[in-house]
């Protein structure tokens, strides 16, 4: 059953024939491939272009030529025409200064002795000779220390780290100290106070389920008990393949 092709019932209703322009009928128009059957009018084409040079050649303007007004049968007319030019350049080639151009605050007193004045020049150059070292190059050893074994050295102390055997915090009796015993309660050697303990809170027994309130009631929308006009609800789509339901009448 498992090889066998499952077999689907033929729908008469969708089995639907062709559009119209499906079918090749021949055309009514044009010359080629006429419909023989009907009467034909005439038709007409344009004429293709000549391929003598004679006709491809243009020696005259079309219809969009464009003549200058002032261009008349005896020549272009004598009216005068301007046009506006380019500012030229001043010929005067002699800039004379204006009185603000001059600066004569900054002009020292003639006969006054001058202040001396100096500038800082520029780095010169290095030269082979000037590879003296300069006083950081220099390595001094410390004289902390034994060190340097031919120079007198000051004492110099270390601090070592505490030692647990021979200190001063060493337990040689192994015996516990006072935080380690446990204290003793007093309700064991004096009289028992009451004790008092908090438990959670308790709810009275009834039902649990909730409870619908006032407003979530709509007494508007009862309608039982009340005329009403017929209402109408639309029906679910049906199949159009469906047999229409045929009841014999006597």
């Amino acid at each position: 059953m498992g090889d066998e092709e499952r077999k689907v019932p033929i729908i008469a209703a969708r089995e639907r024939g062709p559009g119209p322009g499906r079918y090749g009928l021949p055309a009514a128009t044009g010359y080629a491939e006429h419909d023989p059957r009907k009467k034909r009018a005439p038709a007409f084409s344009f004429g293709a272009r000549l391929e003598n040079s004679m006709f491809k050649k243009d020696c005259s303007p079309g219809p969009g030529y464009f003549i200058d007004s002032s261009v008349t049968r005896r020549g272009r007319d004598g009216t005068p025409s301007y046009s506006i030019l380019g500012r030229q350049k001043d010929p005067n080639l002699v800039q004379t200064p204006a009185p603000g151009a001059y600066s004569p605050e900054k002009v020292h007193p003639q006969g006054e002795r001058h202040a001396p004045a100096y500038s800082m020049a520029m780095r010169t150059r290095y030269r082979k000779r000037d590879s003296t070292p300069a006083a950081n190059v220099y390595t001094i050893p410390s004289f902390l220390g034994s060190k340097v074994p031919t120079k007198m050295n000051s004492a110099s102390f270390s601090m070592t780290g505490r030692s647990k055997t021979g200190g001063f915090s060493e337990d040689l009796a192994r015996a516990p100290g006072p935080g380690a015993y446990n204290h003793v309660r007093p309700d064991i050697t004096k009289r028992k106070a009451a004790g008092y303990s908090m438990l959670g809170r308790s709810y009275m027994p009834g039902d649990s389920t909730m409870k619908p309130g006032p407003g979530a009631y709509s007494p508007e929308n009862v309608l039982v008990n009340k005329s009403r006009l017929p209402s109408y609800s639309l029906g679910i789509r049906h199949s159009e393949y469906i047999t229409p339901l045929i009841v014999e009448v006597d």
